[in-house]
């Protein structure tokens, strides 16, 4: 995307700079302003820390999360709520930047986080563009520069191997040091289109054999259709991926909503990553789902033959969502109105399978302009865990979502943004301090 004129000119008449952050959603916002503020606490006063985004407005992701509040992070958060990467790679980079810190950034700014029942921390203003003008706020006090929209369409090493040039249809920057935060390919119209994969790929960095969806809504195919019949209906349930051999997977209980298409609602996104990639290596892997969280076949089963005189519409209805509760007899060929009494023991086998072990038959998932989060990525592996420095290609850093690290709902991608963001612009710069010095 061509920046405006006025951008164009500020950008080639200024073309060396210090450090270019390649991307200014939360991880490479994050990233430039403790760059900034390192130079400056280590007397690198003149540093020029400058942060490249291809969008016209900057934090499109920041602004829809959380139905627009931002969930900021998360009261509890530790290597198990990630997928990607090894746990312990994860739990390296995550605890050099924790939630207390990131509660501490963002009061410094003017934000107080509130947390709320699902362990969510919010903005107590619920307005998530309270949170992108305290990044943008930090950022002017660090002396970083922000252009947008100037997409990069290219980071190569400058001639010699010191230091990049970073290009774009704006013109061109030689610096020292580069971060890569440029996200994945989750919300396109945000600007992650995956681009950033073919930029680190040319530095010499890999990236997994699979980029996903995750955090995505699952449309169902024919023979769970009669799901979309129940649009609108939200509730608690369990959700569990076994393998092909009937050995689970992951198992998840959450809340649950019925749509047009299928199925969505925290539970869903949170286990369809899981249920994704189990698909991948094997397609015989199932979806299913327990209606009545803590209940087994055999309990319903049991519960069911002692109804006596009561009807199982009348028993679920206490326990489901009425149009839910009839949806399940009827698939099951029992009539709701039955007295339990007088279930055969097939029908009422039926039902108490449909109720503890749904299989739902998955078409495709929604894309990724649907998705929260990409899975897959450049690997931990190729990075300094201390430093989010490139083992392959020194002075690049990378952060956030092009990494292969994704977390579950509830403000843990944030927190893995904040974390990444915060060690790649501590190092970067550092290094400009150890420069100076020398």
């Amino acid at each position: 995307m061509m920046a405006d004129s006025s951008n164009d000119m500020a950008v080639r008449s200024q073309d060396h700079a210090d450090i270019v952050v390649v991307g200014a959603g939360a991880a490479g916002l994050m990233a430039a302003i403790f760059a900034g503020r390192t130079a400056r606490e280590g007397g690198h006063a003149s540093a020029r820390v400058v942060a490249l985004d291809g969008a016209k407005s900057l934090g499109a992701k920041i602004l829809v999360a959380g139905g627009g509040r931002c969930n900021v992070t998360h009261h509890a958060v530790n290597e198990r709520d990630y997928a990607g990467s090894t746990p312990g790679a994860i739990k390296s980079v995550l605890r050099r930047f924790r939630v207390a810190d990131t509660v501490s950034f963002f009061e410094e700014f003017g934000v107080k986080l509130k947390r709320e029942d699902t362990g969510k921390l919010f903005p107590t203003t619920d307005k998530a563009r309270t949170v992108l003008n305290a990044l943008i706020e930090a950022c002017h006090r660090a002396g970083v520069e922000i252009r947008n929209p100037a997409r990069v369409d290219r980071v190569e090493r400058a001639p010699g191997g010191s230091g990049f040039i970073v290009e774009g249809a704006w013109g061109r920057i030689e610096c020292g040091r580069v971060v890569i935060a440029t996200g994945g390919m989750a919300l396109p119209k945000s600007g992650s289109d995956g681009h950033g994969y073919s930029i680190v790929r040319k530095l010499g960095h890999t990236t997994t054999e699979r980029i996903f969806p995750a955090l995505v809504p699952l449309v169902v195919g024919d023979a769970s259709r009669s799901l979309t019949e129940l649009s609108g209906i939200a509730t608690r349930a369990t959700l569990e991926v076994r393998s092909g051999t009937n050995k689970r997977l992951h198992d998840e209980t959450n809340d649950l909503l019925c749509t047009h298409f299928g199925l969505s609602g925290p539970g869903v996104l949170n286990v369809s990553r899981h249920y994704l990639d189990a698909r991948a290596n094997d397609p015989d892997a199932k979806l299913l789902i327990c209606w009545l969280p803590g209940e087994r076949f055999e309990s319903v089963d049991r519960l069911l033959q002692e109804l006596g005189a009561r009807t199982p519409a009348s028993w679920l209805r206490e326990r489901l969502p009425d149009r839910l509760g009839r949806a399940l007899c009827i698939g099951a060929g029992v009539d709701p109105s039955t007295p339990g009494a007088s279930l055969l023991r097939e029908p009422r086998r039926r039902l108490a399978r449909a109720i503890t072990e749904m299989e739902v038959s998955v078409e495709r998932d929604r894309g990724f302009t649907h998705a929260e989060v990409t899975a897959g990525g450049v690997p931990l592996s190729e990075l300094d865990l201390a430093t989010m420095e490139s083992k392959v290609c020194p002075g690049l850093h990378l952060v956030g979502e092009i990494l292969d690290v994704d977390g579950r709902i509830g403000g843990f991608n944030f927190q893995w943004a904040w974390a990444s963001g915060y060690l790649a612009g501590c190092a970067a710069g550092s290094a400009l301090k150890i420069s100076a010095a020398g």
